[in-house]
């Protein structure tokens, strides 16, 4: 485990701040310049996926509305650069401009956001792993990254988790378990995380995060 990504757990086990949990990642956080209507404009041609205002009514696409700024920018750069792979994103991230992914972002964090619904047997399983982790996998609370409510951390470009489709946060769990999402030090980090988790457990925390609002 490299000394970033051990930082970074720390930082979420003692639930550090966000300037702590940036310092320990060791990566400047971009001052977005984006605008929002300009960011409403170029949205259009995310709504056929995403849907109106960023809230995806296909489980398998996420909600984009109402996520933090940074992370929706991070995410757009590591499609364009290729560090995040997927044959729909990848062909429209290659055209923006850095401007183009600036106002995305903010145009998206400023969508309100529609709530999910948990499965009531999931519960048992992922409210202990989401609010203290499991201990003896070194598996640390999600709530310590993604706040209590499933907010995130949009500072420190911690991605909101509440309401997010179920079908979509399982696929993305099971991709950083398996080594195929894992750029940059949060992304190596979430991969080393969910290389703990079992099925059962990824299904349980996807479904229970649908639910947090």
């Amino acid at each position: 485990m490299s000394n970033v990504v051990r930082g970074l757990l720390v930082a979420c086990a003692f639930g550090m701040s966000a300037p702590v949990i940036a310092a320990e990642a060791g990566a400047a956080q971009p001052f977005l310049q984006g605008d929002i209507k300009a960011g409403e404009a170029k949205a259009a041609s995310c709504a056929a996926c995403h849907g109106p205002k960023g809230n995806s009514a296909t489980p398998a696409w996420p909600k984009l509305a109402g996520q933090g700024a940074v992370y929706v920018y991070e995410q757009l750069q590591q499609f364009k650069e290729g560090h995040r792979t997927n044959a729909v994103m990848a062909p429209m991230a290659a055209p923006l401009s850095d401007q183009d992914m600036q106002d995305l972002a903010v145009y998206f964090a400023a969508q309100p956001a529609s709530p999910g619904v948990a499965s009531e047997d999931a519960v048992a399983i992922a409210e202990p792993i989401y609010r203290a982790g499991i201990a003896d996998r070194g598996v640390p609370a999600c709530s310590g990254c993604h706040g209590p409510t499933g907010a995130g951390n949009p500072a420190a470009a911690y991605p909101r988790l509440g309401g997010q489709h179920a079908e979509y946060a399982q696929a993305q769990l099971k991709a950083y378990r398996a080594g195929e999402r894992k750029a940059g030090a949060k992304g190596l980090m979430m991969s080393q995380v969910a290389a703990e988790l079992t099925d059962e457990e990824i299904a349980a925390l996807a479904t229970y995060i649908s639910g947090l609002q």
